[in-house]
């Protein structure tokens, strides 16, 4: 009886071998794909002819690998203006990489018009994260009205 039931284990053992080494993977299933988002300080609403706005932005991930490259451009659908990353003027539309997922934007007015830019973020698994922002322009005679001392109302301003 004893020697019946030590077959009857040896036999159940062997017939769940191979399904015990099936189920191993010798490979690590590794998260790549992360979702990400664009990061952005607040940004100047007023924005003259030829003055420069400074965008700071961070790139945030769900998680974190190394092999994550990503690259950025931008699209101006109004007005006229320059946009720079680390002394590079970009050309609307072509993708530049990020070295380093904190970085500054550079944009200068080149309109007296409202401008409008859209930043694309990217990543090399095809994410991807837009930003807009919006300036108007500022004339003289609103950066004055805008410049009163606290609590100074437009009506008692000299």
């Amino acid at each position: 009886m004893r020697n019946l039931k030590h077959t009857g284990l040896r036999c159940l053992w062997y017939a769940a071998l191979p399904l015990i080494a099936c189920a191993c993977n010798s490979s690590l299933d590794i998260q790549r794909d992360y979702k990400f988002d664009l990061l952005t300080m607040p940004v100047v609403k007023q924005l003259a002819q030829g003055e420069v706005a400074e965008i700071r932005c961070e790139i945030v991930s769900e998680g974190n690998y190394n092999g994550a490259q990503y690259f950025i451009r931008y699209f101006q659908p109004d007005g006229r203006g320059e946009l720079r990353l680390d002394g590079v003027l970009f050309v609307p539309n072509d993708s530049y990489p990020l070295y380093s997922k904190e970085f500054r934007l550079y944009y200068t007015s080149r309109s007296t018009d409202q401008q409008t830019i859209d930043v694309y973020v990217s990543d090399n698994f095809g994410n991807m994260v837009v930003k807009n922002f919006a300036f108007n322009n500022q004339s003289d005679s609103t950066s004055k009205a805008e410049m009163r001392p606290f609590g100074v109302s437009s009506a008692s301003a000299p």
